[in-house]
């Protein structure tokens, strides 16, 4: 990325997030633990996201947290759907 359009992307993030470091820090925490162990493409933009909530002023001491909440999501996303079982609770004769 050009240095005028992270510049430009840095400013964005700023305005979207309206101040709020806070905000800022949920999508870099997200971003670094959901997209750990994924291939590297996909970390690469987690990490470019991440990068560029930082350098908006995302609230470091927030990150962790965001990270472990990541991590988490992106287990349950992994996991297969609850069938429910056979009707009834009860298995067929």
């Amino acid at each position: 990325m050009a240095e005028d359009e992270r510049q430009a992307a840095v400013g964005e993030m700023r305005k979207l997030a309206g101040g709020r470091a806070d905000l800022l820090a949920h999508v870099c925490g997200i971003e670094l633990g959901f997209g750990e162990g994924e291939p590297a493409d996909t970390m690469s933009l987690s990490l470019r996201v991440a990068a560029l909530c930082r350098e908006a002023g995302a609230d470091e001491s927030l990150i962790p947290e965001w990270i472990e909440i990541g991590r988490q999501r992106r287990a349950d996303a992994r996991q297969l759907p609850f069938s429910g079982g056979v009707r009834g609770g009860r298995a067929r004769p």
